[in-house]
This record gives structure tokens, C-alpha cells and sequence, in this order.
């Protein structure tokens, strides 16, 4: 990583404690480092995740934001998986607030250095596995799996960036090979929460209908209350008889601004971003 994203775990520290720590370093090198961490704390101090991100290529946005919310709402536990990862910042958020022990797989090895190191930052226990998530191996199973997937299909317009490419577009990940692994990985009775394009929601109720994974709750995104929605996020079980409850619908603008609901998901996140190279 380069000089401007050098960045180590996140601890409180006192003046006293700085000064006490400061006399007992003899190499410059090392108080310089320590000087500047405390400097990084106290910039980003009222934040309470940072994030690196990729210069260029894909970066996250406010799906996942309303997503981490969304999966926040079930007070979920246990062994959690979040494919396809990215910077981590979904299962970074989840793990932080939820007593969950968090791990995530990405195929793209930028992605996976990414998410290691944000978790290493926010002091956040989390593994990380390389693998395409279709040929992904575990034999203990998952009691939660949440996923921002790449959902857009082939007619939509594409990127020609490779890294942008493979986290939107779902030839990477298409849908009933991703609901049937999904399955397999999930305990009995265990969760599966997502978000996917709404235009795709009756082929979404079936293709989890085959996979042996239930509908229990869904709430759909609007941009603003005359607008269709963009988004749908889905709580699914595992072997659950369950009826579908839908929620209310979910608008992010009022007028021109941020409606009051997505200010306090905004407010509750509390997420920095810094965009680099590693």
C-alpha cells in the first residue's frame, strides 16, 4: 500500500498515554508513524467505520447502506457469509453492529485485500476467502448468508471496466446457480437477506421457490414516492413455512433531499470513504 493509505487499527489514546508512549520510542521513524496514526484517529474520529476503496473501478453505494439497515432490523447470529464482498463494507457493518461471526468471499483478489484491511482498521474480526463464490467450499455451514450480488443482466448497458463489470453484472453470478449454492451453504432454518433488481422480482420468488428458500419478508426502494421502485430487499429462510410480509415502502427522497429515514440509516452507518491504490 502507498504512503496516504497507510492507516493501522483504530485505539483511543489519551494525551498522557501519547507522551508516556512517545518517551519510550528512540527511533524518529517510529514517533512519526505514531504521530500520524493519532492524527488519522482524531481526523476521522466521528466516524465510525472507515473504508478504503478502490481509485478506480467499482465502489459501494447507498444499496448496500440500505441493506446493512434492512439486515440489521432481524437481530441475526451466529456463522455469517457476505458474497461477494467488495470492500467489505456490508458485512463490515453487519459484524459490527450484530453478534455475528463474520466471513466473506469475493473471487476479484483486489476486493479481497481491500476487505482485509478495513476490517483490520475498524479492529473488526473477519475472514476473507478468494474464490468464486459458485465453487466456494465450506462443510460447517452458514447460520446467515447477505449478499449485494451483481444483478443487472445482459441487456442492461455495460461497463468496460473489469473489476466494475464482474461486481454488476449477474453472467457472473446468475441468479438460480446463486440461490441453489446459497442453499446449500444455509443451515436449516438459516437467513439469506439480499437486494436485486425489482424488475426481476417474480423470477426471484421462483427461482428461491426451487431452491427450498422461503420469502418472509420484502421491502421495496423508491427514489421518491411518485418514482417505481429501484431496489427490493428480501429476508428468505431456510425450510421456512412462513407467509411473505411485505414492509412498507421505502422512500430515499423527499423533495430534493434525503427523506428523514435515510438520514437516520446515513446517521447510524457513520461510514468514511478513502479511495487508493494498494
Amino acid at each position: 500500500m502507498s504512503a496516504r493509505t497507510f492507516f493501522g487499527k483504530r485505539e483511543e489514546a489519551s494525551l498522557a498515554g501519547i507522551i508516556i508512549i512517545l518517551t519510550s520510542i528512540n527511533n524518529k521513524l517510529d514517533i512519526i508513524s505514531l504521530i500520524f496514526k493519532v492524527y488519522l484517529i482524531w481526523c476521522f474520529k466521528d466516524f465510525k467505520l472507515l473504508l478504503y476503496q478502490p481509485q478506480e473501478g467499482y465502489c459501494y453505494n447507498s444499496d448496500s447502506i440500505y441493506l446493512y439497515d434492512f439486515i440489521s432490523s432481524f437481530n441475526l447470529k451466529g456463522r455469517l457469509l457476505d458474497v461477494g464482498s467488495g470492500c467489505g463494507v456490508l458485512g463490515l457493518l453487519v459484524a459490527r453492529d450484530n453478534k455475528v461471526q463474520a466471513e466473506g468471499v469475493d473471487k476479484q483478489w483486489a476486493f479481497c485485500q481491500y476487505t482485509q484491511k478495513n476490517a483490520e482498521v475498524n479492529d473488526i474480526e473477519y475472514v476473507m476467502h478468494q474464490s468464486d463464490f459458485l465453487e466456494f467450499q465450506d462443510s460447517r455451514g452458514f447460520d446467515v448468508i447477505i449478499s449485494n450480488p451483481p444483478f443487472y443482466h445482459e441487456g442492461s448497458s455495460k461497463s468496460e471496466n473489469e473489476m466494475r463489470h464482474t461486481a454488476r453484472y449477474n453472467v457472473h453470478l446468475p441468479m438460480s446457480k446463486f440461490f441453489n449454492k446459497v442453499s446449500k451453504l444455509l443451515g436449516n432454518r438459516g437467513y439469506f437477506v439480499f437486494c436485486y433488481d425489482p424488475q426481476q422480482f417474480q423470477e426471484i420468488c421462483v427461482e428461491l421457490s426451487k431452491a427450498r428458500l422461503t420469502i418472509e419478508t420484502v421491502q421495496f426502494i423508491h427514489p421518491k414516492v411518485d418514482r417505481k421502485a429501484s431496489l427490493v430487499m428480501i429476508q428468505a429462510r431456510k425450510g421456512s413455512k412462513s407467509l411473505m410480509k411485505t414492509r412498507e415502502p421505502f422512500v430515499t427522497f423527499d423533495k430534493d433531499e434525503f427523506s428523514s429515514n435515510t438520514q437516520e440509516i446515513y446517521k447510524k452507518a457513520r461510514t468514511h470513504s478513502i479511495k487508493c491504490t494498494l
